[in-house]
Parts: structure tokens; sequence; C-alpha cells
């Protein structure tokens, strides 16, 4: 591929996702002309306030509501396609991802219980529910890995990704009877458990961003590991990378990257997965290029996903986990089976 080849599709995907991110923005209830957004925009930004012939009220739903809205979308959504794409090249499997390890629904159950709970400790204030989204998450990578390399000696990739599987179906369980003991929250776990971005404002957004901008950075330094790494170990420690210490550093950039998502919006499944591979397919396997698309496709993903969830069958709104769920479990099982043919 030419150097010229890749900026024209940079830049095309580029426009296309903005796009997305514009009309996830302008659609609702309240159609919000072009205009009047870049007017909106340009006051606030600015200071002076509500442009004249604007409707306060309108003004009031785009910048509180809709677009904090449909940029948190796109940072959990950029944030769990690099966490995938990540976990791809480190198990060499083309169907792992965070949700497949687990990782979300550990995070949704330490997410839970905080709220559940009601557990508060006054030195984290505001990241109690990151903080313990990433460590719930971690943990359960962390006993995936540990029951791969108990019952397969040589840790294979599609063990880890099946005990993974197997964890996260156990933890919804618990999840399940988390619901049922405490019938008061059933409806916010449900939620939780189906994934939403109703009522996340400037203040998600703040947390979020900043996590996002610092493992992004770390992960691009490791884009060249990420190469040698998605080729095995063996290969790897054969080039001179530390495979040990390159994989629990990727993997704790995942968690959080993870769990912080998962903790502001519940568990949303196969962005992960799917963003990742559409990114190879257009632009190679190098993760140079594949980290940086597969943050900005899998933010437009999520950003329409969302605009989907909420416009549908408005008033009402659709779980976002499900409309992804929609679309990204007959792209696994594409991917499954392409791969099987590819062994076969």
């Amino acid at each position: 591929m030419t150097k010229r080849g890749t900026g024209l599709k940079i830049a095309l995907s580029a426009v296309l996702c903005l796009f997305i991110l514009i009309l996830a923005i302008r659609q609702g209830s309240v159609y919000i002309s072009l205009k009047d957004l870049f007017g909106i925009i340009g006051g606030h930004i600015t200071g002076k306030g509500t442009p004249a012939g604007i409707d306060p009220m309108m003004d009031s739903i785009f910048w509180t509501i809709r677009m904090p809205r449909a940029i948190m979308a796109f940072l959990v959504g950029g944030a769990l396609s690099v966490s995938g794409a990540c976990m791809q090249a480190l198990l060499q499997n083309p169907l792992a991802s965070s949700y497949t390890l687990g990782v979300s629904s550990g995070a949704s159950l330490g997410a839970a219980l905080v709220l559940i709970l009601e557990i508060s400790v006054p030195v984290l204030a505001g990241f109690m529910l990151p903080f313990t989204g990433f460590v719930f998450g971690l943990i359960t990578v962390a006993v995936a890995l540990s029951l791969a390399s108990a019952i397969d000696r040589s840790v294979s990739n599609t063990t880890v990704v099946l005990i993974g599987m197997v964890l996260s179906l156990f933890v919804n369980g618990i999840m399940n009877f988390l619901s049922t003991l405490y019938s008061d929250h059933s409806k916010q776990l449900f939620l939780w458990m189906m994934g939403s971005f109703s009522a996340r404002g400037w203040k998600h957004c703040a947390v979020l961003f900043p996590v996002c901008v610092v493992c992004f950075i770390v992960v691009m330094l490791m884009s060249r590991k990420l190469d040698i790494m998605s080729f095995g170990d063996l290969q790897a420690q054969a080039m001179g990378v530390d495979a040990k210490k390159t994989k629990l550093t990727a993997i704790t950039i995942c968690s959080l990257l993870t769990g912080i998502s998962v903790a502001f919006t519940g568990v949303i499944g196969f962005v992960d997965l799917a963003a990742p591979h559409v990114v190879r397919k257009i632009f190679g396997p190098s993760h140079r290029l594949v980290l940086p698309m597969s943050f900005i496709y899998g933010g437009a993903f999520m950003a329409l996903c969302d605009l989907i969830s909420r416009t549908l069958m408005s008033p009402r709104e659709i779980p976002v986990g499900a409309v992804t769920a929609l679309i990204g479990a007959p792209f696994f099982a594409y991917v499954f089976f392409a791969s099987r043919r590819k062994r076969a």
C-alpha cells in the first residue's frame, strides 16, 4: 500500500467518522441545523453564551445532553476498540477481545457492587466507579489466564478465549442473581448489563478523556512490540522482545480502558471485536495504523449505535448493548468460521 493510498484512506475515514459524529449530535427528538450547531459550539467556546435567534432550550438540549452523550459514546467505542486490537495481537486470536475474555463482565460486576452496596472511599471521590471497574476487570482476566494455564499447559489462545467466555457467562449469572436479590435495583442493573449512555454528561467525558489519551500514548509506544507479538511469544523473544512484560503491560492498559468504559456505561459487547477487524482489512496489520484507526472506527460505530438506540423507537430507548449485539453477533460468527476455514 502506497503512502498516498494510505493517506487517502485515512482522510476518507476521518471525514466519514466526523460525519457520523455530527449526525449523532444533530439527530433526535429536537432537530438542530448545522448553522445552529456551530453557532452554539462557538458561543460556548468563546463564552458569549447562546447566539441570537437560537432558542435557549435548544441550546441546553444540545450542549448539556446530546453533545456530551455523543462524545462519550465515541470515547467509549474508541477505548474498547483499541483494547480489542491489543488483545487480538497479544493472543494471536481473531476472536479475542475484552468482551470475550470476560473483562467487560468483571468490570460491570465491580461497578454494580459499588452501586448496590453504596460503597464510598473518600480518597477516590468521583473515581470510585472507574477504579473498581478497572480492578475487577483486571482480576477477571488474571483468573482467565490462570485457569487456562492450569487446564492447558501450552496456554493455547483458543483455550484462553473459551475460558474467558465461560467466566463472562458466570459473572453474568452473578449479575442476574444480584438483580433478583436487590429487586429495587433490578431496573438499574438490567440497563447496566445491556449498556446505556443515558444521563452521561461532560463530567464523565472529563474523566474518560485523559485516561484514553494516556493509555493511547502508551499502546502507540508499544505498537512495534505488538506487531512482533502477533507472531507468537517464541518469535517475539527471538527478536528481543520481553513477551511476559509486554503482555502484562498491554493487558493492564486494556483492562483500564475497558474497566473505566464499562464503569460509566455498562456492558457493551462486540465493538472491540468488529472495529479492529474492519481496520485490518482496510489498512493492513501494522499497529502503527491499526490502533489509531481502531479508535476512530470504534468511536464512530458506537456513536452510530447509540443514535439508533435512542431514535429507532423514540421516545423509548433501546439499550445500546442490544444494538451492538445484533450487529456484532453475526460478525463474530463470520470471523469464527472464516478462521476455521483458514486453518483447514
